[in-house]
């Protein structure tokens, strides 16, 4: 029987100590046997560090002497990785909680196809277990929208069907080693907010499949270290580094018509903002 690929976990963190533990309570369960986790914290000041190696001393923990934030961060651990010979590696959010079997999942999906190149599972609200936040996503040229698929509806099995997808959530994202060492790592350009959309374009313009992998399951907090899913500081950004991204890679005939999509999905998330503030 073949040996099980290594896969390197990178669970990246920044004054979340209390999130970051539950994750890897969580990971300490997962069934999938040859995989390392490494977190990576951004220079926490609550203590998340300490709290990690006293509570999981097989954990490894690499502590920057800086907030390198989303991208920075993520490429410490990666280059780990790498350096260790991962052949797949894992970026999870730390407010995540995952099902025993979802990398197992993952890894099955990804295995029985070599130009597999990235996998997401399907990921629910952490509040609310059965209603999806993620189940594929979108990349609309002419619109100029990334999006979910399924985003907030309740999961009736509507969504359980293994297919290619545009982008996969940097929030719980499966990647084989050979792609970052053909394209490179998370772009640190990018503020916070779509480095990992820029990492699935570039993946998928390099020939590979991005695939949602439905029989893995993940459960998200949600943006906690930005101060919730609709925060304006989480829009602003997302805002900002919309406009890098269409800059970079839409083609002169979609700027016909992104304007008026950009300006509806702007308007709708402010709607979606004050109408939370009330």
């Amino acid at each position: 029987m073949a040996a099980q690929p290594l896969v390197y976990i990178v669970v990246l963190t920044w004054n979340g100590k209390d999130d970051t533990l539950e994750c890897l309570r969580s990971l300490r369960d997962v069934t999938y046997s040859n995989f390392k986790i490494l977190v990576v914290d951004n220079a926490s000041a609550d203590g998340t560090a300490a709290a990690v190696i006293e509570e999981f001393p097989d954990v490894e923990v690499v502590i920057n002497k800086s907030n390198l934030r989303f991208a920075g961060g993520n490429n410490v651990g990666i280059q780990k990785a790498l350096d260790h010979g991962a052949k797949y590696i894992m970026l999870l959010n730390n407010d995540t909680v995952v099902e025993k079997n979802f990398l197992n999942n993952l890894l099955d999906a990804a295995e029985k196809n070599s130009f597999v190149g990235m996998a997401g599972p399907k990921i629910f609200f952490h509040d609310d277990p059965r209603r999806i936040w993620y189940a594929g996503g979108k990349i609309e040229w002419w619109k100029g929208w990334i999006s979910h698929v399924g985003v907030r509806q309740i999961d009736n099995g509507q969504y359980n069907i293994q297919s290619e997808t545009d982008y996969i959530t940097g929030c719980c994202v499966l990647v084989k080693s050979e792609v970052i060492q053909q394209i490179g790592m998370l772009d640190e350009s990018y503020y916070i907010y779509g480095e990992d959309a820029d990492w699935c374009i570039r993946t998928a313009r390099a020939g590979y499949i991005l695939l949602y992998v439905p029989a893995a399951v993940v459960w998200h907090k949600l943006s906690v270290s930005s101060g919730g899913h609709l925060s304006w500081f989480k829009n602003w950004n997302k805002l900002k580094s919309q406009i890098r991204l269409l800059a970079r890679y839409a083609r002169w005939y979609h700027w016909l018509t992104i304007p008026f999509g950009f300006a509806a999905n702007f308007l709708t998330s402010l709607y979606r903002v004050k109408k939370i503030d009330r």
